[in-house]
């Protein structure tokens, strides 16, 4: 150990107060690497790492990732964007999926390669979407690669459900696949306003072929501030659709992509859901397409790229914590 080093560490980090914050200069990765152990053999934290120098808490936190709840943690639902063509183009669309956008597919051998990492990167769940993942004729390889090892949800507007796709689907294993299906009130007024004219009666009729071909089936309804009543007549919709509640979601509107109001979204404000796209990796599936969520342009080795969004979430929870400590009004 750089014994210069060790004796800055001592005197500057044990100089200030518990649950507060030092920066330390450093000379490349090997001084990282110094504190980094001194940190974890002291009882200390290493915040974060910058281009010449760390920060350091004095004391240490509970990995914010262990109070989540195990479902919850980054890496424990994989999102894949298979596709980014649609057949509607939803006036709130977060990643502004239409028929007239570049498709950026990702192919049946990519994301094979993507289910083998996964196997091994402690993944329980994937979740399939796009824009609308059943634009792709082969979505069936996909979904017969992902349902052999994980529970696999795929979102879909359940509007293409014909021809050479609906004999795919039904000929796909039903065991461990879920149809989130999106529908966005119990009548057409809501949906069809946000959707296009005519979406809201295909969909209900993608919602009754899929329930009665065996599949299970989950609404999801994307509301906004015009919402109104609409979720209560919307749960009693669910109710004669025999959901029970844990088949329902409701979301709100995200400012992204086309919404030009709702939820504000920032990595420091949002826990993170590792997700896969063309183009690279992002920290949530809300904001795909959001150049400051981008994480990564390269998603393998998948490992080490969920290993790289849970460092990151440490870090904004525990300066959000550390901020929260030091900041007393009385």
């Amino acid at each position: 150990m750089n014994s210069l080093l060790a004796l800055e560490l001592v005197e500057r980090v044990q100089m200030i107060p518990l649950g507060t914050t030092v920066r330390i200069e450093v000379n490349g990765p090997d001084d990282v690497d110094t504190i980094n152990r001194w940190t974890q053999s002291t009882g200390n934290t290493l915040l974060t790492v910058h281009g010449d120098s760390v920060e350091i808490l004095r004391g240490r936190v509970t990995d914010p990732i262990e109070a989540l709840a195990p479902d919850k943690r980054p890496g424990h639902r994989l999102w894949i964007y298979t596709n980014f063509s649609c057949n509607l183009q939803c006036d709130y669309c977060c990643v502004e999926a239409s028929p007239k956008v570049d498709p950026r597919t990702i192919t049946v051998d990519e994301f094979e390669k993507i289910i083998d990492q996964a196997k091994n990167s402690n993944v329980k769940e994937v979740f399939i979407t796009g824009g609308e993942p059943f634009m792709l004729i082969d979505l069936d390889e996909r979904l017969n690669l992902s349902t052999k090892i994980f529970p696999t949800t795929v979102l879909t507007n359940a509007m293409v459900f014909t021809g050479e796709r609906r004999r795919r689907l039904e000929n796909v294993d039903r065991n461990n696949l879920t149809l989130q299906i999106s529908l966005d009130s119990a009548t057409p007024d809501l949906h069809d306003l946000h959707r296009g004219q005519g979406s809201f009666d295909k969909a209900l009729a993608g919602i009754k072929f899929a329930i009665e071909s065996g599949f299970r089936v989950r609404v999801a309804a994307t509301l906004g501030e015009d919402a109104g009543e609409t979720e209560s007549e919307w749960n009693a919709l669910c109710d004669d659709l025999k959901l029970e509640q844990d088949q329902r979601v409701i979301r709100r509107i995200a400012k992204q992509g086309y919404a030009n109001a709702g939820l504000v979204m920032s990595r420091a404000s949002l826990i993170p859901e590792v997700c896969i796209t063309k183009e690279g990796v992002y920290w949530h599936p809300v904001a795909a397409i959001d150049p400051s969520m981008k994480v990564q342009n390269d998603w393998s080795p998948l490992a080490e790229t969920i290993s790289t969004i849970k460092d990151e979430y440490r870090q904004h929870r525990i300066k959000g914590d550390v901020l929260a400590s030091a900041f007393p009004c009385a």
